[in-house]
């Protein structure tokens, strides 16, 4: 049973990106460009900088919490990017 992350990635212009993964650092590669199968949304919006990842127990509570996610208004996400913490993981 693998670990899966909630992410979202912050483009320069400030835009916010949110997928699943069972690796997001892997993923923000992907996005960025150093290696294939990024999202074409965030082509050409580099540099791009992983500000907030969940850990959940597999991807059906993953792709639930994407979604619910998703549905917040722009400054909900910023307030939980703002109140992030890495080393809480």
């Amino acid at each position: 049973m693998s670990c899966w992350y909630l992410y979202m990635v912050q483009t320069a212009t400030g835009m916010l990106y949110t997928g699943i993964s069972t690796d997001p650092q892997r993923r923000l590669r992907q996005h960025s460009g150093e290696l294939a199968g990024g999202a074409k949304a965030l082509r050409g919006k580099g540099p791009l900088s992983l500000v907030y990842t969940q850990s959940l127990n597999d991807k059906s509570a993953a792709a639930k919490a994407e979604y619910q996610l998703k549905q917040l208004p722009r400054s909900v996400k910023l307030a939980l990017v703002a109140s992030y913490n890495p080393s809480e993981i």
